[in-house]
């Protein structure tokens, strides 16, 4: 039985490689930049309030009693509403053109525009 033959890709491997410390002269494409980006989803940040976990624990203790929990409760509802603010405001700001960050469609429509 004969060896299988490797694939094309690591045959034509050493073309692309640096040779003496040279820099390739063999691309497989075109060095070209691409007229769109692909679809990526932003991360979400990380949790701003972490009183909940608080508010669960003193619930767990008291046998989910809200009148025991009271000041866990309060704490909770007041982070929640600054992140609501927070959220907001930075939703405004991005209605109206002052966002740090374009997603990938408004990069695409950018690209768009200025592509000779």
């Amino acid at each position: 039985m004969a060896t299988p033959l490797p694939p094309a890709w690591v045959t034509r491997l050493g073309e692309f490689k640096k040779v003496a410390g040279r820099p390739r002269e063999k691309f497989p494409r075109a060095l070209v930049l691409a007229d769109k980006v692909s679809n990526w989803i932003m991360k979400q940040g990380e949790a701003t309030c972490t009183e909940m976990t608080l508010r669960m624990a003193c619930w767990k203790q008291n046998e989910f009693s809200d009148s025991a929990c009271s000041k866990e409760v309060q704490t909770f509802l007041d982070c929640v509403a600054k992140a609501e603010a927070e959220h907001k405001r930075q939703s405004l700001q991005e209605s109206m053109g002052q966002s740090k960050t374009l997603d990938s469609k408004e990069i695409n429509k950018l690209l768009k525009l200025f592509v000779l």
